[in-house]
């Protein structure tokens, strides 16, 4: 049962930090489109978890915290806010990078997990 308040309890808290990151047009008014294609790696003979798209309309949240796909990790995830944030500052179209997750578990190494990012941002015409 605790397990089932935990769950509850953590999307409510992402559900709160969707809302309030607010919506792509709101905080980034020039962006019309981002893209973020994503490489899931894990520690283990098969390294290549997942290769994902996410795709962000102006009309989605500007919530761009990636959960961490290794069961029992706790907290962690990859955090392209600040990927993003400086990207459209710069008004830059394209990045890659890789990120670490930070999450925390017993038997769990620091490194368990990590992704290769590209994201590519298109603005609207001016």
């Amino acid at each position: 049962m605790a397990h089932k308040q935990n769950y509850v309890d953590k999307m409510e808290q992402t559900r709160q930090q969707r809302l309030a990151s607010g919506l792509v047009s709101e905080r980034f008014p020039e962006v019309s489109d981002i893209v973020i294609n994503m490489t899931y790696y894990q520690k283990g003979l098969n390294p290549v978890m997942m290769v994902r798209i996410v795709n962000f309309l102006p009309s989605r949240h500007a919530y761009f915290n990636m959960d961490c796909m290794i069961k029992g990790c706790v907290d962690g995830g990859f955090d392209l806010t600040s990927v993003i944030s400086q990207m459209i500052k710069s008004h830059k179209k394209t990045g890659k990078g890789k990120l670490v997750c930070n999450g925390k578990s017993e038997g769990l190494a620091s490194d368990h997990a990590s992704i290769d990012y590209e994201v590519m941002i298109k603005y609207n015409k001016r």
